[in-house]
C-alpha cells in the first residue's frame, strides 16, 4: 500500500508538473508576435483548426513570418507590416512604397499544372505596348525550383503612387502546388532585397484552416436624392419578396416588341439590363433615352458599363483610361446619368475574374489592384459630379478564370463605401463546350451565397443568370430554382438572361431562353405569379 501511495503521489507531481510546463508553453514570452485567426493573442492556439500565424524578429533587420494553415515561413524586412484580412487569397507584405503579397495555389482539382499557372499568368506580357519585361530565370535553391519575371510598366496618372514595378517569384513545391511571391513598388525594384527574401522561404507542414472574417463595413451615408434613396430602401433593404428583372435585346428600347415576351408569361419585369462597352460609337443620348423609355414604364435599367479593348499594337484600355485619355467622356456621362435623375443601378466591369473581360488583370500585370483603382476612378468621377442617382453594383462571376489566388474576386474587392449591392452570377452553361458540366442551381447558389453570406456586409441581387437548354432537363432546373431561390434572404432581385451564346459557325452554344418552348412558358408564367 505505501509503494502503492507513493506511485500516486509520483504521478501526481509529474502531472502537476507537466500541467505548469503547458500552461508556461502556452504563454508567449518571446518578442514572438501570435496572430490566431486574425487577431493578436497572448497565448498560444489548442484548437488545431485554428489560422495561426506567427511573426518571430530573427534580426535587426528582418522577421520572419510563419503561416501554418498555407504551409510556409519568409522573412521580410522588419520597418513592413502585415495584413492577414484576406488570408484565404493572400498575406500581404508592405510599407509607403512596395507591397509584397504571397499566395498558395493548390491546383489538385484543377487540369492546371505549376507550368501552366507560370506562364498563363504571365501571358499579360504578350502586350508588350504596355508592359517591358526585364529579366526572367529559373533556378533551384534549397531543393525548389524557382521561377522568376521582372516587367514595369509606365506610371498612370489616376493612381496615387503608383506602384508600376513588378516581380514574380514561383517556388515550386510539387506539380500541383506553387507558392508565389508577387512584388509590387512605386520605385525601381532592387533584385538583392527580393531575392533575399525569396531564398529565405520555406515550405513547412500545414496545420489548422484559413480563417477570414467579415470584411469591415461602411456606414458612410450614402448622398442620393431623395427617389434614389427610396428606390433602394424599397428594393434592397426593407424588400420581402425578391423582384424580377430580364435581359432581353429588345429593352429598353423598343419595349412594344419586348412587351410579347411578357404578354405569354403574363408578367411585367421590374428591372431591364442595357449593356454599353466602350469604346463605342452609341451616342449618350440614345443611352439616355433608353433609360427614360424604361422609366415611363414603370422600370428601371442596370446599366453595365464595359471597357472592353485589348490590342498588343495599341495596348490596353484600362491604362488609358487610368492615364486620363477619358477624362472628358466619363465627365461626360456622369452628366447624362445626373440630368437623367432618377435610379439607376450601375454596374461597372462585372466578371472581372474571367479571362474573357479584357479589363480582367489577366490583361494587366496580374495585379487586380489596377481594376480597383479604375472602379474608384469612375465612382469618384461621378461623385465629383454630383451625381446621386446611381446604385453601384459590384459583381463577380461565380467561377474564377483562371482559378488561381492572385484572380480571387476578393483581390478585386474596391471597398464597402465604393459598393451598395454585391452582384452575383453563376450561369448552368450546360455542356455544349468540352470541360463543361451541367449544373443545378442549388448546386451554383448554395456555396456561392453561403461564401458571400459570411464575407459582405451589402444586399445581394442576382444580376444576371439563366440556364442552358443543351446537356440536361432545363424544365427541371427551372422548377429547382423556383422552389428555392426565396430562401436566399438576402438576395433582393433575380434578372434572367434571355439570350443565346453561339459558337464560331454560328450555331446556339448556350439557349438560355425563357420561351424556347411551350412548357417551359407554362413553368415562368406560373411560377412567376407569385412574385407579382
Amino acid at each position: 500500500m505505501k509503494r502503492a501511495g507513493i506511485a500516486v503521489l509520483l504521478i501526481a507531481l509529474l502531472f502537476i508538473v507537466f500541467t505548469e510546463r503547458a500552461v508556461a508553453n502556452d504563454s508567449i514570452t518571446t518578442d514572438e508576435r501570435v496572430i490566431i485567426n486574425g487577431k493578436n493573442s497572448e497565448t498560444r492556439s489548442t484548437n488545431p483548426t485554428d489560422d495561426v500565424k506567427t511573426i518571430t524578429p530573427i534580426s535587426d533587420s528582418f522577421n520572419k513570418l510563419t503561416d501554418y494553415p498555407n504551409g510556409y515561413s519568409v522573412n521580410y524586412p522588419n520597418h513592413m507590416h502585415l495584413d492577414v484580412h484576406l488570408s484565404p487569397v493572400h498575406n500581404l507584405i508592405f510599407d509607403e512604397t512596395t507591397q509584397i503579397e504571397i499566395y498558395y495555389d493548390n491546383l489538385n482539382n484543377s487540369l492546371a499544372n505549376v507550368w501552366s499557372y507560370i506562364y498563363y499568368s504571365n501571358g499579360f506580357l504578350n502586350n508588350t505596348t504596355d508592359h517591358f519585361k526585364e529579366n526572367e530565370s529559373l533556378f533551384n535553391h534549397n531543393g525548389y525550383v524557382i521561377h522568376t519575371a521582372k516587367w514595369n510598366r509606365n506610371k498612370l496618372e489616376k493612381i496615387e503612387n503608383d506602384k508600376n514595378y513588378y516581380l514574380s517569384a514561383e517556388i515550386i513545391k510539387n506539380n500541383k502546388e506553387v507558392y508565389s511571391l508577387f512584388f509590387k513598388s512605386s520605385e525601381p525594384l532592387k533584385d538583392e532585397i527580393c531575392l533575399e527574401m525569396i531564398k529565405s522561404f520555406r515550405i513547412i507542414e500545414r496545420k489548422g484552416q484559413v480563417y477570414m472574417d467579415k470584411l469591415p463595413e461602411d456606414d458612410s451615408i450614402k448622398s442620393w436624392n431623395e427617389e434614389t434613396q427610396t428606390f433602394y430602401n424599397n428594393y434592397f433593404i426593407d424588400a420581402t419578396k425578391l423582384t424580377w428583372g430580364i435581359f432581353d435585346n429588345f429593352a429598353p428600347d423598343y419595349l412594344d416588341y419586348f412587351k410579347k415576351t411578357e404578354d405569354r408569361l403574363d408578367f411585367k419585369f421590374d428591372f431591364l439590363v442595357r449593356y454599353h462597352n466602350l469604346p463605342s460609337e452609341q451616342n449618350l443620348e440614345v443611352l439616355k433615352s433608353g433609360l427614360e423609355k424604361a422609366y415611363k414604364d414603370e422600370r428601371y435599367v442596370q446599366l453595365t458599363l464595359q471597357t472592353s479593348r485589348q490590342n498588343d499594337q495599341e495596348g490596353n484600355m484600362v491604362y488609358d483610361i487610368l492615364n486620363g485619355e477619358y477624362d472628358a467622356y466619363f465627365k461626360e456621362y456622369a452628366e447624362m446619368l445626373k440630368a437623367f435623375e432618377h435610379p439607376v443601378l450601375f454596374r461597372l466591369n462585372n466578371e472581372m475574374n474571367g479571362d474573357w473581360c479584357l479589363y480582367s488583370s489577366y490583361y494587366t500585370s496580374k495585379d487586380p489592384m489596377i481594376y480597383k483603382e479604375l472602379y474608384r476612378y469612375i465612382y469618384r468621377t461621378f461623385e465629383e459630379n454630383e451625381v446621386d442617382n446611381v446604385i453601384w453594383i459590384w459583381n463577380p462571376h461565380d467561377k474564377s478564370f483562371p482559378d488561381f489566388r492572385w484572380n480571387d474576386p476578393l483581390a478585386y474587392y474596391p471597398g464597402d463605401s465604393f459598393v451598395d449591392v454585391i452582384g452575383m452570377t453563376g450561369y448552368n452553361t450546360g455542356n455544349y463546350y468540352p470541360g463543361e458540366v451541367w449544373r443545378g442551381f442549388q448546386e451554383i447558389y448554395d456555396e456561392l451565397y453561403m461564401e458571400y453570406d459570411k464575407t459582405f456586409n451589402k444586399p445581394f441581387m442576382i444580376t444576371e443568370f439563366g440556364s442552358n437548354s443543351v446537356g440536361g432537363n432545363k424544365e427541371e432546373w427551372v422548377m429547382e430554382m423556383f422552389e428555392n431561390i426565396s430562401k436566399y434572404e438576402r438576395i433582393k432581385a433575380a434578372i434572367w438572361w434571355n439570350g443565346c451564346d453561339y459558337d464560331t459557325q454560328g450555331r446556339a452554344a448556350r439557349i438560355y431562353r425563357l420561351d424556347d418552348n411551350p412548357a417551359l412558358i407554362n413553368i415562368f408564367r406560373k411560377n412567376f405569379q407569385e412574385f407579382k
